[in-house]
């Protein structure tokens, strides 16, 4: 809170036509440690989205929230934010408060069944003062039929007077500058080209201001002067990182005052006046309760009702299905509404308040298809049947082909990282994201989601040459990218950074080959089946002799490496600098990779390796910079492997990657979904030989479900890390709580999700049946 400073004279509001102090302070992220992220249920139209179908017009607008405020709101593609932040600056008795520094918070679902399981993303965010001054309360959520957020504001005096201001913070076109701006007590708008948005509130404004950060801005203002004596009305011609001020009456002890917020984007300023005030029109309990689905109303309610494996797999949860639930609105939610079928990774930017917004950022609101393949797998592990095929025929938009832009290399493989639209952003080549894709398909086709006929047409355009790559490899010739790729041998493993022989990448190959010669036979291409399986055998046969180390540092030297750079596991390589660490001999990194071995059904939950090197991975007594292991809210949790730097720096406890420099303090921390990657594989074993017992059911429960469940946040959302304890903690996290990596993690709930229909289902919901009658035996 800002210092009581000596009293202001009560001198009138100045007004003024144009903002000073363009282009304004530099502009960052917001946190990623999100608290809740929403977006409207829109229905497939013949497996798109169109305007039209049984929940009418498309909404294309997402929202996040962090620290009891309002963070990135996205409009258009999923990662185009146009908001970075709305929160309330409270001119108390006792000084100035602002929401999210000043205040406390907690979240909580606004439409939930009689067990409290969420039905849908509407939220109800409370923040109170630390110092008891006030509390507000919001209910936010989308507009279903138009391109509009709503938030629906009480806020209360506690202990004396408060005048509270709203505070906008647009970042229009996915960036923190350029952005232009009007403020009038009637509406607050900001634009930057064809991008517009307009918040109305429900009653006028008794004051409005549109200014430049940390220059002409209201909250700057209001930090000088415990009240608004600027006002302007634009930001003129000038362009820059604005910030919208909205003052509203003063409310007086034990009152409330009780305002509603309705923020239109459009592609002008008049579409955006007219989305908020449709949604005002409508009438904002009629537009919740379409968000919902309530009654006969298509929404939120009645895709949660489609889900028919969801009740099997909450019955499998030990906090009564309400993680399951939200874990399920969370995959779905962070799908585009454009283009159907392309999940992203996480609708956040990773420790976002210390990133610079000046140029447009994705974050984790791309697409990777092994992050991708986790989500469609959990979202059929639920019952859906139509993402997950709406999925499978988005990925030729992100398979490399002679067409590619800029290809000039070999095809077949999958792109990195791509923005929902295809777009190129990173192109190394990472063998698993291109058998992945082959996985999803048959499991679709087995499944009967995905015709013969279908299949067949994907094969030749999609399948064929993805496998082809995983045989034949080749050099690609895209951006920067020019190397020679020889599978198993893979440019980088699933952690993006490393090159070489990988038990996790190597274990998806074999499979995504597998599954490549049964379409290839039901096709009618039996030459390329039969290829196709001799070089998984070939991969399969050589898993050990590559990977497996029998001369290693830890133990009696037999184990799995994370990774081995060439084909001797046994010759103590270096592995490459990364993340600000040291290249360290491979046989001092650790990974549970070789867990995706079992998963997958290349070798048994009982082979000697794998037996080999569960110690070694569980192991809680080597040094904390090559330990994996960290038992966390009395379940098991892992970092991603020994020597990892993607993460807050143990000596300042600041954040990664601050200035785009790389520091040999940060530290990687605890994962979550790695706890259900070690609770697929007790599941592997104790179904290995017969019907899994109650007894090892209730046990893994007990361990690992209940493990992700407490990791868990107030919002139910899941993290990617969570605080493991080591080192400075300059944000004080407890142990175990997520961290502003990234929050949620698709994967990590995708995890979570497969998890519970594995124990529902007494066997692996990702165990590749072809591929563990050949191999896993």
């Amino acid at each position: 809170m800002s210092p009581v400073t000596a009293p202001v004279a009560s001198s009138p509001l100045v007004v003024a036509p144009v903002a000073p102090g363009a282009p304004g302070a530099v502009a960052t992220w917001a946190s990623a440690a999100k608290t809740g992220a929403g977006a409207s249920y829109e229905a497939y139209v013949d497996g798109r989205y169109q305007d039209g179908g049984p929940t009418g017009a498309v909404s294309k607008v997402w929202f996040s929230l962090a620290d009891g405020v309002l963070t990135e709101t996205m409009y258009g593609l999923i990662h185009e934010a146009q908001i970075k932040s709305l929160r309330f600056g409270v001119v108390t008795p006792g000084g100035l408060s602002v929401e999210g520094t000043d205040t406390t918070s907690r979240t909580e679902y606004l439409h939930t069944d009689r067990d409290g399981r969420p039905l849908s993303p509407a939220y109800r965010v409370v923040t109170t003062d630390k110092g008891g001054a006030y509390q507000i309360d919001k209910r936010v959520f989308t507009d279903p039929d138009r391109n509009a957020l709503v938030l629906r504001v009480s806020i209360t005096a506690k202990s004396g007077p408060v005048t509270p201001y709203l505070l906008l913070e647009p970042h229009m076109a996915n960036t923190g500058g350029g952005d232009r701006g009007e403020a009038a007590p009637e509406a607050l708008r900001a634009s930057e080209g064809d991008v517009h948005l307009t918040l109305a509130p429900s009653q006028p404004f008794e004051a409005a201001s549109a200014g430049f950060l940390g220059a002409s801005d209201g909250l700057t203002d209001l930090t000088a002067n415990r009240r608004l004596t600027r006002a302007y009305a634009s930001t003129g011609d000038a362009a820059g990182s604005v910030v919208l001020t909205g003052a509203l009456p003063t409310i007086a002890q034990g009152q409330t005052l009780t305002r509603d917020y309705v923020i239109g984007f459009g592609q002008s300023a008049a579409e955006a006046d007219a989305a908020a005030a449709a949604s005002f029109a409508t009438g904002l309990d009629e537009v919740v309760a379409r968000f919902n689905g309530e009654g006969a109303r298509v929404g939120w309610e009645d895709w949660v009702g489609s889900l028919t494996e969801l009740p099997r797999l909450a019955a499998q949860s030990t906090d009564d299905g309400k993680l399951a639930y939200a874990s399920a609105l969370m995959l779905k939610v962070q799908e585009d509404r454009t283009y159907a079928g392309a999940l992203i990774a996480s609708l956040s930017n990773p420790w976002g308040e210390t990133v610079d917004a000046t140029n447009p950022s994705t974050g984790y609101k791309a697409v990777w298809p092994r992050d991708f393949y986790q989500v469609a797998m959990a979202l059929m592990a639920l019952g859906d049947r139509e993402t997950p095929l709406a999925a499978f025929r988005y990925l030729p938009q992100v398979q490399v082909t002679a067409q590619t832009p800029g290809n000039t290399g070999a095809t077949g493989w999958f792109l990195q990282k791509t923005h929902v639209d295809g777009q190129i952003e990173w192109v190394g080549v990472q063998l698993d994201q291109t058998a992945m894709p082959i996985m999803l398909g048959w499991r679709l086709w087995k499944a009967g989601e995905l015709s013969d006929a279908e299949l067949a047409g994907f094969y030749s355009r999609m399948i064929k040459p993805a496998a082809d790559f995983l045989v034949q490899g080749g050099t690609a010739g895209i951006l920067w990218n020019d190397r020679r790729i020889t599978p198993p041998w893979s440019q980088q493993e699933r952690w993006e950074e490393q090159e070489g022989y990988s038990p996790s990448t190597t274990a998806a190959v074999i499979a995504g080959l597998t599954t490549a010669a049964d379409i290839a036979r039901a096709s009618g291409d039996a030459p390329s089946a039969a290829r196709y399986q001799a070089a998984a055998d070939d991969y399969a046969s050589k898993v050990e002799a590559r990977m497996f180390t029998t001369a290693g540092e830890y133990g009696d030297g037999r184990y799995f490496l994370r990774l081995s750079r060439n084909e001797n596991p046994n010759d103590k390589g270096l592995l490459g600098e990364n993340n600000g660490q040291p290249a360290e001999p491979e046989d001092r990194i650790i990974d549970g990779g070789f867990l995706e071995l079992v998963r997958y059904g290349v070798r048994a939950a009982d082979a000697p390796s794998i037996l080999d090197t569960l110690p070694e991975y569980d192991d809680q007594a080597r040094a904390d910079r090559f330990r994996v292991r960290y038992d966390l809210n009395g379940a098991p949790g892992y970092r991603r492997y020994g020597n990892d730097g993607y993460g807050e720096r143990t000596d300042t406890g600041g954040d990664y990657g601050v200035g785009g420099v790389m520091a040999p303090a940060q530290r990687g921390r605890v994962w979550p979904f790695f706890t259900g990657e070690r609770g697929h594989y007790e599941v592997a074993a104790a179904s290995a030989n017969g019907p899994m017992s109650t007894e090892a059911r209730d046990r893994i429960r007990r361990t690992y479900v209940h493990g992700m469940e407490s990791f868990a946040n107030e919002g139910l959302l899941l993290p990617e890390q969570v605080w493991d304890g080591v080192g400075a903690n300059a944000h004080g996290y407890r142990d175990g709580e997520g961290t502003d990596s990234a929050t949620p993690l698709a994967w990590t709930h995708a995890e979570y999700l497969k998890l519970l229909r594995s124990l529902a289902d007494g066997q692996v919901w990702d165990r590749y049946a072809p591929v563990a009658e050949r191999y896993g035996r």
